[in-house]
């Protein structure tokens, strides 16, 4: 079941810039900055409370996250929504028509099971099912 809203996903050209801009106008814990050399990605996530912003940083110059944030400069990319059951609600959804990127649970970044749905969900915007 879902259970409410986890976190909006933003990709950004420089995490640590980001973060020193978004620092100037809301106060929270400084974030680790986590670096998958596999997926090539930095991640740090923003605690405000009920709602949490995930930046991505694609470390790879010509990844498909880097393209986006070339042509449209930071940009939000997906929001999550938690669930308590991620297989179920993931074949709930297939029954009703969303596609989705990928098939079947995987550990993410945050090493937790999530699933990113394609963009055509919600007419262009990814959604991410993941664990609490």
């Amino acid at each position: 079941m879902i259970k409410g809203i986890g976190h909006i996903g933003i990709l950004v050209s420089d995490i640590e810039q980001c973060l020193e801009s978004l620092a100037k106008i809301i106060n929270f814990p400084e974030p680790m900055i986590r670096e998958s050399e596999e997926a090539k990605k930095k991640v740090a996530v923003v605690d405000l409370g009920n709602v949490s912003l995930e930046l991505i940083q694609d470390m790879a110059n010509e990844g498909s996250l880097a393209r986006v944030v070339k042509s449209r400069g930071n940009t939000i990319h997906h929001f999550c929504l938690l669930s308590d059951n991620i297989e179920e609600d993931l074949e709930r959804t297939k029954k009703a028509g969303v596609e989705w990127a990928d098939q079947k649970p995987r550990i993410g970044l945050r090493g937790k099971k999530c699933a990113l749905s394609a963009p055509s969900a919600l007419n262009g915007i990814p959604i991410e099912l993941s664990e609490p």
